[in-house]
């Protein structure tokens, strides 16, 4: 904005006074507060020689800058007392502070209107000075984000300033034609402020297209992210009005780089916020003109007219705009009174609501005395009620009804009386309007009613009884919003501490709050009241806390999860699946599905803190040195700060332009550092959340680690990166370069880190070796060659990381899939931690108070070690995908894993032990026989394992196996498993019914009777096949011919055969107990499954499909190829034939379905729709449907005689990975009377056929089900999730 002409012409006409008479110093001061004038400018101005020289300089700067430079001047003329040279300049003041006499266009109302901005009080006088200054504020913000505060004392007017300040049609129009969006804050929670931002983002969604609606946020971090997507991207150049901000961790909520004005009483909160900054202040009392001017407008007179009393009474109240208010409220209905009012403000001593705060308590409490005392009594009765309401809370009508048992109709009259006197306040913008008291009024209440609250609560809660008596509120409307937040409040408040065990102990209670609410606000709830609770039943109360805390991100799901369901996994000693299971069996018998969980007493979990502080892999989190805090990094470039203890969070820092790799304390926990992919790293204070510094320039590529020293007793930090030479540095934080690089590794350095006394810094590094350097000297001392200690190996040696033990003595690296402990003066290997050649170590850390070792695995393990005993001590399982980063707390107790599940956990090492429980390999088999289930599978030690799927106990275990168990089956016929391997090979076992009997019991007499023979078969990578004898072991028969990975094995009817594929394209018929196998060759790609054409042990034919989109029939008796289908042009994923022999479906990942008339070998139908690969198809079996399932997670439902389509299954609700069905849609079962099918994806869903609607959701604690084993009577379901452990479900009868 240029400087207008007039302005330009009268400081040209009248320079000359100016210059003779100014002080720049003076006036730069106040320009600088203003943000006109920059520090250099000032240096430029304050070089000249003289005071003549300094304003010639001063006004020549003005001249060329804008309409407010020309306006802060002027301002500073009159501050410094230069009134007669001020007087020359006003008549020209720029446009941007003349105050239009409304600026209410048309235009400018519908903007307010539309964004809740509050209307003008009835009684309103204008503060143009303040209006103005607000204005010039708010232009700053035309062309870049920022911040302008309104700050004063409660009661100042600052709500009704801000309001005033953009009712003007050019600032609008120039800077916010985006809208202006007013947002009441008050002091909130966390749940509190997520449901503001919930409410403005539909406001804010609502304006645009009906395209554009979102799902509900359901955090914190995505309402912030929703919020900030919306005012960059689609409301770009918009005014966010923040009302009566408290706290300064709910305003970095709104920390989303776009234009805000707040009003505060707190002048330091923007500290916390990035961005420009500017603020007005609000003086806490009108003068004594402004003051009688609103009394002359309540009571219609003119102010020269006003009576002596009036003012003595704006004297009294010291010009509070809010106390003038009320008076004059008062006045309005009884003028005749001014010596009446001002007796009463000047004769009661009210006691001091709380002396230290920032309130005119003396004069307030006057007030209010006067104005409740003029109520009718009946009326004084209902207005003491409100003192039960919680601040910042706004009321409807109809909560107060059921208060007051009185017709809502004459509520609204008795509140409208309220609100006319200035007693209450009126939310309009809310059809029903909602009523509210300011907090000065509240705390007033509270006061005089000090010794009748808990009377006051037991009155709340006994006409809410009576009120509902045939259950709570579920409407989801204001009303019942209030009751189910605030009745346990009311009930601890009121001592009703029975209601209150029967409330919150109820699992009805915690399904109807946490579908209307949110699970937020029922944990805090636990927390808050949990001393009343513990004193009934602190197990109890800590059950229903625990089920909340472990399945609180499914209830913030949409749909909204079924609460029972989620309660039947909890413990069965838990009251929560006490209640869960009862209700579920009452619900059973009117055909809802329900399905508990009969081996869950067989996992344990052991973390004792869960966080998910941000989206995306999570590569680094460590503790602060006092443990109070963790940082966390990763992909999602930000970092955030939170407490150890709850998780709350502290602290979130857009970090920087790419991937964070890695952040660190100081020492002093005064400074976090990180770096970054994007080559930078950046140190930053940690209370303040504030930039300090940024090296930029010297590494050239991706900064992989950080670390601070130990001690403060010289702060040095160093970084490693994948540059190719100049690949360590260390920086002093007072040189803007780095202090020392240490030259030694060639290749990229994936880790740093100081000795425990600061002496020396270790580097790990892809050249296959650690190097210590004297930090003193920054010379190397000596070189660990890590990649000898893998000579049987031609495979590069790239050490991960380094740790020092606590007295500096040794050190300790991770390369490979090892462990190796170092002697630091000789550099001898001392110790050697070998694991599973399938997994790959990523980090490790000593414990700095024992001798515990920490070990990051690819496997998503997190393992304890004692070096001294050279044993592992715990198992720490829980994580969905690799675990990046490990670290103990500095006094030993915690440890911290980080991962790429996007998750933080935190374990107490004293609780943490060597799990007992054996993790199962996703490939299955399973038996049903009556009441028995028997479950074959291979354990995480890869032995093939055989458990009764109802206790979970083993009934057989193999050997651990050579070589990876890839498949294994059952035959229930002769007792005999087979099992395949990668060398090509299979091995057969198998026992009499006696032998089973001796060596297992009596528990599966009656399978093993019924079946006389089990065999268990396994199919392993090296591509061989073993066939065992059940429980004995016996190894019946081992099967070479295969040469790569056994894929799919199975029995024939009769259990005579064994067919095996696998990825060398064959497919293999074994007479196992002899040995004869036929070869069925044809496919060009790996066969990963096939199946009997029949079960039927008279027809013979075999059916395969392969990744070449090929189909083939054979037979199993002659090995003859019956037929060869060219199916799809991708590969095929799944076929099955239909239950009356007539049908074949094939599934693609070309996104098609096709049905074959098996009699011809014919495609009949060609099922189109998918938009991802179809992966699972199974027919009903009356043969009329054929379900087909895809990687989006839809399942559809297609007519086997037309092949039209009849549903589409989960057509809405997409999760967090983007799918229907939490991932790949990967098995598919008709229940028997084809009216229920169950599918399996990231978890398990139960439908209605006919209405392809979902009845029932089991969530697994892994993901990624691979298949799902249904019984005959569709009543039992296992399944096993990828972190290896075992469901058994059955349906609640």
């Amino acid at each position: 904005m240029a400087l207008e002409e007039g302005a330009r012409s009268c400081l040209l006409r009248f320079r000359h006074n100016l210059e003779q008479d100014i002080q720049p110093s003076h006036l730069m001061d106040h320009m600088i507060a203003d943000g006109v004038m920059t520090v250099d400018e000032e240096d430029r101005i304050t070089a000249q020689r003289t005071r003549k020289d300094r304003a010639v300089t001063l006004l020549e700067l003005l001249l060329r800058k804008d309409n407010y430079a020309y306006t802060s001047f002027y301002n500073a003329l009159v501050k410094e007392g230069y009134d007669d040279l001020a007087n020359l300049l006003h008549d020209n003041l720029p446009d941007v502070h003349k105050n239009p006499s409304d600026g209410s266009t048309s235009y400018v109302q519908t903007v307010l209107s539309e964004g809740g901005v509050p209307q003008r009080p009835v009684v309103f006088v204008s503060r143009p000075e303040l209006v103005n200054r607000v204005r010039e504020k708010l232009y700053r913000l035309q062309k870049e984000a920022g911040w302008v505060t309104v700050f004063g004392m409660a009661g100042s007017g600052k709500s009704v300033l801000a309001a005033e300040a953009v009712r003007h049609h050019e600032l609008i129009e120039e800077c916010f034609p985006g809208g202006v969006h007013w947002l009441s804050i008050g002091q909130l929670d966390k749940p509190d402020l997520l449901v503001k931002i919930q409410l403005l983002c539909f406001r804010l969604e609502q304006s645009l297209d009906s395209q554009s609606l979102h799902r509900t946020p359901s955090s914190l971090d995505e309402a912030k992210e929703r919020l900030r997507f919306l005012m960059l991207r689609r409301y770009p150049r918009s005014l966010l009005i923040l009302d009566d901000i408290w706290d300064s961790t709910v305003l970095k909520a709104f920390d989303i780089h776009c234009r805000i004005l707040l009003t505060t009483r707190n002048r330091s909160l923007t500290d916390s916020v990035s961005g420009a900054k500017y603020e007005v202040e609000v003086e806490s009392g009108l003068d004594e003109n402004k003051a009688l001017e609103i009394l002359a407008l309540y009571t219609k007179t003119k102010p020269k007219a006003l009576p002596e009393e009036a003012r003595s009474i704006v004297r009294e109240c010291k010009g509070s705009p809010l106390v003038v208010s009320l008076i004059g409220a008062l006045l309005k209905e009884k003028p005749n009174r001014w010596h009446y009012y001002l007796g009463q403000l000047q004769q009661k001593q009210f006691k001091r609501i709380r002396k230290s705060s920032s309130y005119d308590y003396d004069a307030l409490d006057q007030a209010m005395a006067a104005s409740i005392e003029v109520l009718p009594d009946e009326h004084q009765e209902l207005y003491k009620d409100l003192t039960v309401i919680e601040k910042d809370i706004k009321v409807p009508a109809k909560v107060l009804s059921v208060l007051w048992d009185l017709e809502p109709e004459e509520v609204e009259d008795i509140l409208e009386e309220f609100a006319n006197k200035s007693l209450l306040f009126v939310d309009s913008h809310n059809k029903p309007y909602l009523y509210y008291l300011h907090d000065l009024q509240l705390d007033f209440l509270v006061e005089q009613n000090r010794t009748e609250l808990e009377s006051l609560h037991t009155k709340v809660v006994r006409q809410y009884q009576q009120h509902y008596r045939d259950g709570p509120p579920t409407s989801g409307d204001e009303e019942c919003l209030y009751w189910i937040r605030f009745l346990p409040y009311h009930m601890a408040k009121a001592n009703l501490s029975q209601e209150l065990y029967s409330l919150m102990f109820s699992l009805d209670w915690v399904n109807i709050k946490a579908q209307i609410m949110g699970p937020a606000h029922l944990i805090n709830d636990y927390v808050e009241y949990g001393p009343i609770l513990d004193k009934e039943n602190s197990e109890v109360r800590s059950q229903f806390q625990e089920f909340l805390s472990l399945n609180g991100h499914q209830l913030e799901q949409r749909p909204f999860p079924d609460v029972v369901q989620l309660a039947l996994s909890q413990p069965c000693t838990s009251e929560v699946y006490r209640q869960a299971l009862q209700q579920a069996q009452d619900r059973a018998s009117t055909g809802k599905l329900y399905f508990d969980w009969l081996n869950k007493s067989s996992v344990e979990s052991l973390s004792r803190l869960v966080i998910h502080p941000q989206q995306g892999s999570i590569y680094s989190a460590c503790f602060s040195h006092d443990g109070a805090k963790i940082a966390s990094c990763g992909a999602s470039k930000t970092l955030k700060v939170f407490k150890s203890t709850s998780g709350e969070k502290l602290m979130e820092i857009p970090a920087h332009d790419d991937e964070v790799l890695c952040c660190a304390f100081s020492p002093d926990d005064h400074l976090l550092a990180t770096c970054s992919s994007d080559r930078k790293v950046k140190v930053w204070n940690v209370e303040r959340a504030m930039l300090l510094r940024v090296f930029e320039e010297e590494h050239e590529e991706q900064v992989n680690h950080c670390q601070f020293t130990n001690t403060t007793r010289r702060l040095l930090l160093v970084t490693c990166s994948n540059d190719k030479y100049l690949n360590v540095k260390v920086w002093n934080l007072n040189k803007p370069s780095s202090q020392n690089t240490l030259f030694g590794h060639f290749e990229p350095v994936n880790h740093c880190c100081f000795s425990p006394d600061d002496s020396y810094v270790s580097t790990s590094s892809n050249d296959g070796t650690v190097k210590l350097f004297q930090v003193s000297s920054a010379n190397m001392w000596k070189t660990i060659n890590v990649r000898n200690m893998f000579a049987e190996s031609d495979e590069e040696v790239l050490v991960k990381c380094s740790t020092w033990t606590a007295d500096s003595k040794r050190i300790i690296c991770a390369a490979r899939n090892a462990v190796l402990v170092f002697d630091v003066d000789t550099s001898d290997m001392l110790l050697e931690i070998r694991t599973s050649r399938l997994s790959m170590v990523q980090y490790c850390h000593a414990c700095p108070t024992s001798n515990l070792l920490a070990i990051a695995f690819s496997n998503y393990a997190v393992e304890l070690w004692d070096l001294e005993a050279n044993k592992k001590m715990a198992d720490c399982s829980g994580h969905l995908s690799w675990v990046q980063r490990v670290q103990f707390s500095p006094d030993g107790s915690q440890l911290l894993s980080c991962s790429d599940d996007q998750t933080v956990r935190l374990w107490e090492t004293k609780r943490v032990h060597t799990s007992k429980a054996i993790h199962l390999k996703r490939d299955s088999d399973v038996l049903f026989n009556d009441e028995d289930i028997i479950v074959s599978a291979a354990d995480n030690c890869n032995r093939l394992q055989v458990r009764n799927g109802r206790t979970g106990s083993v009934l057989f275990q193999s050997e651990e196996k050579s070589s990876r168990i890839r498949c294994t089956c059952m035959c229930r016929q002769p007792s005999v498993v087979a099992l395949g391997q990668e060398d090509g090979t299979v091995q057969a076992t198998g026992l009499t019914a006696s032998q089973v009997l001796r060596t297992v019991g009596c528990r599966i007499r009656h399978l093993l009777t019924s079946n006389r023979r089990l065999l268990l078969a396994a199919g392993l990578c090296n591509g061989s096949v073993q066939v065992l004898e059940v429980p004995s072991g016996k190894l019946l028969a081992t099967l070479l011919g295969h040469t790569k990975t056994v894929l799919h094995c199975q029995f024939s009817h009769n259990g005579q055969i064994l067919i095996t594929s696998s990825e060398d394209t064959t497919i293999r018929l074994w007479r196992w107990q002899s040995g004869v196998c036929k070869v069925l060759q044809g496919h060009k790609e790996q066969v990963r499954c096939f199946c009997l054409l029949s079960n039927s042990p008279a027809n013979t034919r075999l059916l395969s499909w392969s990744f070449d989109g090929t189909v083939k029939v054979w037979d199993i008796e002659s090995g003859e190829k019956l037929q060869d289908i060219e199916a799809h042009r991708g590969a095929v994923l799944s076929c099955h034939v239909s239950p009356d022999g007539c049908f074949l479906a094939t599934t693609s990942a070309d996104k098609t379905a096709k049905l074959w008339q098996c009699e011809s070998w014919q495609c009949v139908h060609t099922l189109s729709g998918h938009q991802g690969c179809v992966r699972s198809c199974r027919f009903s079996w009356d043969s009329l449907r054929l379900a087909t399932g895809d990687d989006n997670g839809e399942i559809r439902l297609w007519s086997v005689k037309d092949g039209s389509l009849l549903k589409i299954c989960s057509r809405e609700g997409k999760d967090g990975m983007d799918s229907l069905h939490g991932g790949w849609v990967t098995d598919l079962h008709f229940s028997p009377d084809n009216s229920l099918l169950v599918s399996t994806g990231g978890y398990i869903k139960w439908w209605d056929v006919e209405k392809g609607e979902a009845l029932q959701t089991f969530y697994p604690k892994g993901s990624t089900l691979k298949r799902i084993h249904v019984s005959s009577s569709f009543s039992t379901f296992v399944t096993i999730d990828s972190i290896g452990i075992l469901y058994v479900l059955q349906r609640v009868v």
